[in-house]
């Protein structure tokens, strides 16, 4: 729908846009109409696009306030952070910590939450408070609770939701481990991504009760997962609901180590043994292909090395430092050059990973679920009694 070409700068056109899109719901209108982005948005930003693909440069409220509420009341993300903090000066930082999340996936999460009246909400990720703020307008502020691991991230968001006139507990700490004095909940969402789903999430959430989080794989893209808890509480199971793009929960970082940790000193392709495919590197590069191929091939990262004519090499990684793969595309080609070296053939498993997936007929994140058990997590295609093969 609306993202960066939309024009108008104010909530009604914003919240009026989101209806049109079928994203912001009449149940969460008036909270949306009631508490502006614009209270949750600080003097400086970064704005993005859509796709999250892109960060334009810093805006500023005192220096151009036109730019600055047109950013506010457009269907993007701002960036409000780089590097933890660390970040000097109005260029682009390394990587965005912090943000005010894109309005379609705050109301379509806030949609998949399905909250009613009197429930407990535990938010995971306070960012500068606007998704608890409505969840506060909605729930009443004893219903809601988020925990922020930064504190200069959680002091700036309690005066944002002041500034609104609501007052969600906020607590700083350690998003795992939820927050279990204001336990139990009827419901949990994380607005940060996660490899793993917390236990302490499943031990605070009630019988029967929801869990909406950002899920995304090492390898690479990102899904919402809604979860329900089991009657006894000891799991939780439940499909995907679309596409998403968050920041990912401190403490589960993936660690990319340096490059040549892998090579040892020696040239590449060093013991790499040579083989071919047909299988387009280019073909296994799509946000969902990632998140589908990460879903069968745990552990497993990569990234890719440009030419000119949109020729490049695309390099995996094993996160054990013991394997290495290369796959070399070019336009126009039908068969494409590859090096795998160490116990596990990475490029074997992603081609595996993705021939499962077309051969089921390329299904889409709706046939998708997860199982959280105490035994660990297991993704599925239509049910958990059907789990995604694992090839590494």
């Amino acid at each position: 729908m609306t993202s960066e070409t939309h024009k108008e700068a104010g909530p009604q056109e914003l919240a009026s846009a989101l209806v049109a899109g079928s994203a912001l719901t009449s149940d969460w209108l008036p909270s949306f109409t009631a508490v502006p982005r614009e209270l949750f948005v600080p003097e400086r930003i970064w704005p993005g696009i859509a796709d999250g693909s892109r960060q334009n440069p810093a805006v500023y409220r005192s220096r151009d306030p036109d730019a600055w509420r047109r950013a506010v009341y457009s269907d993007i993300p701002l960036t409000t952070q780089w590097d933890d903090g660390n970040h000097e000066g109005d260029g682009l930082g390394t990587t965005p910590t912090s943000s005010n999340s894109m309005p379609t996936m705050v109301v379509s999460m806030l949609r998949d939450l399905n909250v009613r009246p009197g429930d407990r909400v535990l938010e995971i990720g306070t960012g500068t408070g606007w998704n608890a703020g409505l969840l506060a307008h909605r729930l009443g502020d004893p219903n809601v609770v988020t925990v922020e691991f930064d504190p200069e991230v959680a002091r700036s968001a309690r005066e944002n939701l002041r500034r609104a006139g609501l007052e969600p507990t906020v607590i700083e700490g350690d998003g795992r481990d939820g927050w279990a004095a204001g336990s139990p909940y009827d419901r949990v969402i994380a607005t940060c991504s996660l490899l793993d789903i917390p236990p302490a999430w499943l031990e605070q959430t009630v019988p029967g009760g929801v869990i909406v989080a950002p899920f995304g794989t090492e390898y690479g893209g990102e899904q919402i997962v809604r979860l329900t808890v089991s009657d006894d509480g000891t799991s939780a199971s439940g499909g995907f609901t679309g596409g998403s793009a968050f920041m990912r929960l401190r403490q589960q970082r993936t660690e990319r180590p340096p490059f040549d940790e892998y090579l040892h000193g020696i040239a590449w392709p060093a013991d790499g043994v040579k083989s071919t495919t047909t299988l387009s590197p280019w073909d296994t590069g799509t946000w969902f292909q990632q998140f589908v191929i990460g879903l069968g091939v745990p552990g497993v990262f990569w990234r890719a090395e440009r030419y000119e004519n949109d020729a490049y090499t695309l390099w995996l990684y094993s996160r054990d430092r013991q394997s290495l793969a290369s796959a070399d595309y070019e336009r126009d080609r039908t068969e494409y050059e590859v090096y795998q070296s160490g116990p596990r053939r990475l490029w074997d498993e992603v081609e595996a990973a993705y021939r499962w997936w077309a051969g089921q007929g390329r299904p889409g994140n709706e046939r998708f679920g997860l199982t959280i058990t105490p035994q660990g997590q297991t993704a599925w295609l239509d049910s958990p009694d059907n789990p995604v093969p694992q090839h590494g």
